[in-house]
């Protein structure tokens, strides 16, 4: 330390070393600021930083550590701006918000069209002990794999297209979304819970690519994202659970007309941030859990199964009269 700090005083370098890490610093803690302005226009940039926006936090530490080598005060001073902002940003997914309690457990998982094991994957989210389970990339050639598997667990189940709801109670009028595809990859199923009737959406939207000559291509998933929203806008129960893979998080702008009517249970009942994506290194929570009208208790992630992406599971009260 004495090395790292040694010769510092009476130093008026140290005011003037570092400009160019003081300027990084600064424009760190503006994208992260004003995120929301950064156009997508241009192969959805907006959208791209938004995905990945608590990842910028990444880049103080590195800043801190050439700051200190290259002995430059005006660097240390300016870096506590983008820590400022990072903290007012996620801090409070730093600490753990769940709480005992809930009278209702679901659990989302895409579990991969090319998953090798799909009786082992169904096992193994079944065995979370889930209430309701809802399940997105289903290939028509592994839904008998997975009913079969699943059948001993939960005696209600219904699957549209390539997605599909399991239920430990009884389900009716279930029916397809129309996202805006020409296929069905979302669905929805009115579940009568020991408390109370809850409509529940299960939906897999369209992936997004980066690619170098068009960026982040996301123009289907946003559409789709908007049909989406339209449908749940028109929902007439007042409880409401959606449950799937929306290939983007929470901070991705294209999501608002789903994301502004809905509680995401991580934010409010999880602990850190869920990445669920992809399994072997997460970096972002695109599977997402999302309430209206019912408490998040508890949010977490699952154990990884065959898939490229971890299950998500919640605890919520749906009984919110007392």
């Amino acid at each position: 330390m004495h090395r790292l700090f040694g010769g510092w005083r009476g130093d008026p370098r140290i005011w003037r070393r570092g400009i160019i890490l003081a300027v990084l610093a600064l424009l760190l803690a503006l994208v992260m600021l004003l995120h929301s302005h950064i156009p997508n226009r241009v192969g959805n940039l907006g959208s791209l930083t938004e995905t990945f926006l608590p990842w910028l936090g990444v880049g103080i530490p590195v800043l801190l550590v050439l700051g200190v080598l290259r002995k430059s005060a005006t660097a240390l001073l300016t870096i506590l701006l983008p820590a400022i902002v990072w903290l007012n940003l996620f801090g409070g997914l730093l600490t753990d918000r769940t709480a005992a309690g809930g009278d209702l457990m679901v659990a989302t998982h895409n579990v991969n069209a090319d998953n090798p094991d799909p009786a082992a994957t169904a096992r193994d989210v079944a065995s979370s002990g889930a209430d309701l389970l809802a399940l997105e990339e289903l290939p028509a050639s592994a839904v008998p794999v997975y009913e079969k598997a699943l059948a001993s667990t939960y005696k209600y189940h219904a699957v549209v297209g390539t997605v599909g709801l399991w239920s430990k109670y009884p389900m009716t009028d279930v029916k397809d979304v129309d996202i805006k595809l020409g296929w069905k990859r979302a669905m929805r199923a009115t579940v009568t819970t020991p408390k109370g009737p809850l409509a529940v959406y299960v939906a897999h939207l369209p992936s997004v690519r980066v690619k170098v000559e068009a960026g982040f291509t996301a123009r289907q998933r946003d559409k789709s994202a908007d049909a989406l929203g339209e449908a749940i806008a028109d929902e007439p129960l007042r409880r409401v659970v959606l449950l799937g893979d929306l290939n983007g998080t929470m901070n991705d702008r294209s999501l608002n007309a789903v994301t502004s009517q809905l509680r995401s249970t991580q934010g409010a009942a999880g602990s850190g941030f869920g990445f669920s994506w992809p399994a072997s290194f997460p970096m972002a929570r695109i599977d997402q859990i999302m309430v209206r009208g019912v408490e998040p208790e508890s949010s977490w992630t699952l154990p990884r199964t065959d898939s490229d992406h971890l299950p998500v599971a919640a605890r919520v009260k749906v009984d919110t009269s007392s």
